[in-house]
């Protein structure tokens, strides 16, 4: 009873014709050309290749069989679907070939290794991108952000005087004596404006208020290394992986341009202004 019923559903009449015209589609659609597949040995070197990749290991006959099966699989369907339309107007296909593309472009345009007198070049031409942060050694004292500053200036005579600071301010889970931090690092966990109030306060003296993203401090600096641009060999693997960079965005700039020269580009729409600089 189940399976009459299930003959006599419109909705699978529906499924089963679309399959037909599919199918019949796709043999007037393919020609003589589109129905003929080759599968080379380079290819099927590749398709071992990625097994012995993925699994560490070469592919029983059986599985090499299959892959070979699954390859023509792809082909046909993939062949189909282009016949049929399937991928115009898709914003995937259209970003990996774009991606393939691109690849090529990079390829073509790709040289050996970048020499020394290429990465000192680079590195000089951006020297704020490499440079090595300064490096602070200080003690603190937190207080509210709400404390009157009559009370900061007592306790910062006191602090000055040699009082126990551990008596003054209130208490918290941050370090009272931070050894050998980084700028950026102090700005991280202390917030920027208080790792650039420690760039100009004076050694060996409590100073402040210094305010941080927990309320406010006394500071005492005890020591202070500026920044420091490293020679080549210290940041060599960083400034090579920069330099590539920069390399593969040229390179894919300049074929994008000369792509772009090669059509005739006509934009309807009335696109908004866009000022200079932006």
């Amino acid at each position: 009873m189940n399976v009459r019923r299930l003959l006599r559903e419109p909705l699978l009449h529906f499924l089963l014709l679309g399959l037909a015209l599919f199918l019949l589609y796709g043999r007037v659609a393919i020609g003589d050309d589109g129905g003929r597949i080759v599968v080379s040995q380079a290819q099927v070197e590749d398709l071992a290749a990625q097994h012995q990749k993925l699994w560490g290991r070469p592919p029983t006959p059986a599985e090499l069989n299959g892959l070979v099966e699954t390859f023509i699989r792809d082909e046909i369907l993939y062949r189909e679907g282009v016949a049929l339309g399937l991928d115009q107007d898709d914003a995937v296909v259209k970003r990996r070939v774009r991606q393939k593309l691109e690849v090529l472009a990079e390829e073509e345009i790709a040289r050996g290794a970048p020499t020394d007198a290429e990465l000192s070049a680079y590195l000089a031409s951006d020297p704020k991108r490499f440079t090595q942060p300064g490096i602070v050694t200080f003690e603190q004292v937190l207080f509210d952000s709400a404390t009157a500053s009559a009370e900061l200036s007592r306790a910062l005579a006191a602090a000055r005087r040699g009082a126990d600071v551990a008596t003054l301010g209130r208490a918290t889970m941050l370090p009272s004596r931070v050894e050998s931090m980084p700028l950026d690092l102090v700005a991280r966990d202390f917030g920027a404006a208080f790792a650039a109030q420690l760039d100009q306060l004076p050694l060996n003296q409590w100073s402040g208020p210094v305010a941080s993203t927990f309320g406010v401090h006394l500071v005492r600096l005890s020591a202070r290394t500026p920044p420091v641009l490293p020679p080549l060999d210290a940041v060599r693997d960083v400034v090579t992986r920069e330099w590539e960079n920069a390399r593969r965005e040229r390179a894919l700039a300049e074929s994008y341009e000369r792509l772009r020269e090669e059509y005739d580009v006509e934009i309807e729409a009335d696109l908004p202004a866009v000022s200079p600089g932006s």
